[in-house]
């Protein structure tokens, strides 16, 4: 079985809402897409390292320049006991002097003091700075990363390898999001009198002033550290820590697809961590904050092991939708199937077995949710409405039809187990692919508590046509034949 055809398998298990049956004692299986599959994220009580929320935390990533924490931690480590000073002249070797961008560029031969090292490193990310600090505390790079890699054990980092200094790739480093948290709040508590130098919005050397790569630190809402990161395999991650009324919040957020998207994903993540704080020094009771974030549109399930589909939902026309993904929940397969489905053109293959049609229930008229970037993350909005059981369901269509459908033809671009997160990225899919769905009606059909989001009254030609569209962009999607 081939890759492409694999995927088209799975696609369409996805879109039918079918769930594969693990051999007996194996994990449930996990597909993503290859943008989402970096995604991991966590928030974290700095005091008493209460994570507060949490996906794929344990799941094994790349730290990118992240890995500069540690390399600063030794450094700071170094400084206390006395080993070396923020006045030590350091050489520039040319192994240093040889690493890629982004660099403070000194020549093979040149000096600079270990404390403008550490600010290079902190603010510029300098990777031949960071090199420069590992030859100069452990003698060779390869010697400081495998103290890096030992002293991650000792602070609890157990799925934590280094084998560079800056964060360069390099398929055997590898950590996870606790594993940063973790790190994140050893260097701030070991370390109180050098963590200012992960602070620093800028640095003046040599006549230049060189802005912090970390760009929340500016914002006005606390931010005060850690470290941004980024390579082509790890995506766009940043360890991010912010001081509200005296309570300290440390956030993770790895694999992100911009800086903007990142950004504001962990400047929502940490809103809502202090939103929780907040409430609970008034008095109102938060026992598990994992419930408060999935409330608010972050995670799908409490469930430690959910299988979940994820497909891409990146903003790819400049207008920028956060670092989130759009969730497909696996789950039993629902009574009741489309009648038969033809895959798209670029997917062509067996059409599978018809089967009873489901039951129609049409959507709400579409309501543009307070935080659309969380209800995309794969839960409920809290300001979405919901359709009470006992009343009769909305017949009103998402999308009232200037003129009779054009045919009977359908376009299926999700499944999910919440209807208001239906809607959304029924919304959000017309938004971005305006001309493929100009004459087609939205609809969210209900069948077995599986909710599609489903473009409706299409030709064959123009639902075929529609499709190819939509797999050009990565947007996973179904041709359905009229019953």
């Amino acid at each position: 079985m081939n890759a492409a055809f694999r995927r088209r398998f799975l696609a369409a298990l996805v879109l039918g809402g079918v769930v594969l049956t693990p051999a007996l004692g194996a994990p449930p299986p996990v597909a993503q897409s290859s943008d989402n599959s970096r995604y991991a994220s966590i928030v974290v009580d700095a005091a008493s390292g209460e994570v507060l929320f949490s996906r794929f935390a344990d799941a094994r990533r790349y730290p990118a320049s992240i890995t500069k924490v540690m390399t600063l931690y030794l450094v700071f480590e170094a400084l206390e006991s006395g080993k070396v000073k923020l006045t030590d002249n350091l050489t520039v070797s040319p192994r240093a002097a040889s690493q890629p961008p982004s660099k403070l560029g000194l020549a093979a031969g040149q000096s600079i003091s270990l404390e403008d090292a550490m600010k290079a490193t902190a603010v510029r990310s300098a990777n031949d700075m960071a090199v420069v600090l590992a030859e100069h505390i452990g003698g060779s790079e390869a010697q400081f990363t495998a103290r890096m890699t030992a002293k991650a054990r000792e602070l609890g980092m157990d799925h934590t390898r280094f084998t560079t200094a800056n964060g360069l790739p390099d398929t055997r480093q590898a950590t996870t999001a606790r594993d940063l948290s973790i790190l994140s709040r050893a260097v701030m508590r070991d370390y109180p009198q050098y963590y200012r130098y992960l602070g620093l919005h800028d640095w003046f050397y040599n006549g230049r002033d060189y802005r912090n790569t970390n760009g929340l630190l500016a914002t006005g809402r606390g931010y005060d550290g850690i470290k941004t990161g980024f390579t082509n395999a790890s995506g766009y991650n940043l360890a991010a820590s912010s001081v509200r009324d005296g309570k300290r919040i440390i956030t993770i957020v790895m694999g992100g697809r911009s800086t903007k998207s990142r950004n504001d994903h962990v400047a929502e993540l940490m809103d809502t961590g202090f939103e929780v704080q907040r409430r609970r020094g008034q008095g109102e009771r938060i026992q598990v904050a994992q419930t408060f974030f999935e409330q608010r549109g972050y995670g799908v399930s409490v469930d430690p092991n959910p299988p979940v589909e994820y497909a891409s939902a990146s903003d790819e026309d400049g207008e920028g939708m956060g670092s989130t993904a759009v969730a497909y929940v696996a789950g039993p397969p629902p009574a009741s199937l489309p009648t038969e489905i033809t895959p798209p053109p670029s997917a062509r293959t067996t059409a599978a077995t018809p089967r009873a049609t489901a039951p129609i229930q049409r959507a709400e008229a579409p309501r543009t949710p307070e935080n659309l970037t969380a209800s995309l993350n794969g839960g409920s909005s809290s300001t979405a409405r919901r359709t009470s059981s006992a009343s009769t369901p909305s017949r009103a269509p998402a999308r009232e039809a200037s003129s009779p459908p054009a045919g009977r033809w359908t376009v299926q671009v999700g499944a999910f187990r919440d209807e208001a997160v239906a809607r959304n990225w029924l919304n959000e899919v017309s938004r971005r692919f305006r001309t493929q769905f100009t004459e087609a009606q939205r609809d969210v059909q209900n069948a077995d508590g599986w909710y599609r989001s489903r473009f409706t009254g299409m030709t064959q030609a123009s639902a075929e046509a529609a499709c190819e569209a939509l797999g050009e962009r990565r947007v996973t999607c179904m041709v359905i034949r009229p019953s």
